[in-house]
């Protein structure tokens, strides 16, 4: 297995290569608004810093959010891209979940991400530790991905350990959070979660985006038509 991780559903513009054992190299740069520019140039660096070439990819996995549109789709296309030319699966994995797993926690927390609009993207995990050293964490969903004001989930996460950009931002209702958590997705932690998963024969999710709300870009409402009639 030759697996390429790819996420841009958070701030951060992150690339992996795992070989089904181990994170053979990754990149992870922060900035918002170049998940188009960024994205590429982070393959390239990851292939180089491996030895590798593209060719030799085996499999596909990619963030599918929940995240902003623009971000998020750029992450997508890219992957959906890199499959069809090269004729290997492509693989979903929701972000909150990588984010999950590279928290280290076991004990019942919340990962939240920045969804903008005073709002963030969360849901509820449980963990139990790796048997071994080979073998990979479990991480368990409880709820499913949500998207809310934080005061209106106040006593769902007040005191309960939290990680991720969203719980720092709105540290007064995510009382539990940990600030030496991972902020921002780890496309090295989604590639380990998402090769442990391949290895036990589990079918991953189509690689489908995750966007919860409509998108910021919209028609305005009173759009008059000017082309030739």
């Amino acid at each position: 297995m030759l697996l390429l991780a790819i996420d841009t559903a958070t701030p951060a513009v992150t690339v992996a290569l795992h070989d089904g054992t181990r994170v053979l190299a990754e990149s992870r740069q922060v900035d918002a608004r170049r998940h188009g520019e960024l994205l590429l140039p982070a393959v390239d660096r990851v292939l180089a810093e491996a030895g590798l070439k593209l060719d030799a990819v085996s499999d596909i996995v990619v963030g599918v959010g929940p995240g902003p549109y623009t971000g998020l789709r750029v992450g997508l296309v890219t992957a959906a891209t890199f499959g069809s030319a090269l004729g290997v699966p492509v693989h979903g994995l929701c972000t909150l979940d990588g984010l999950a797993y590279a928290s280290g926690l076991t004990e019942p927390f919340v990962v939240a991400t920045d969804a903008r609009r005073k709002e963030v993207y969360w849901a509820r995990y449980e963990a139990s530790p790796s048997p071994g050293d080979a073998a990979p964490r479990t991480i368990t969903r409880l709820t499913e991905p949500a998207v809310d004001r934080p005061a209106d989930i106040a006593d769902q996460v007040a005191g309960v350990p939290a990680v991720g950009a969203g719980a720092l931002l709105y540290d007064t209702v995510f009382t539990g959070v940990r600030r030496e958590g991972p902020e921002h997705q780890s496309a090295g932690a989604l590639a380990t979660l998402a090769a442990g998963k391949l290895a036990a024969g589990e079918e991953l999710p189509p690689p489908q985006p995750m966007y919860l709300r409509r998108p910021d870009a919209q028609v305005p409402a009173n759009y008059k038509v000017v082309t030739p009639q």
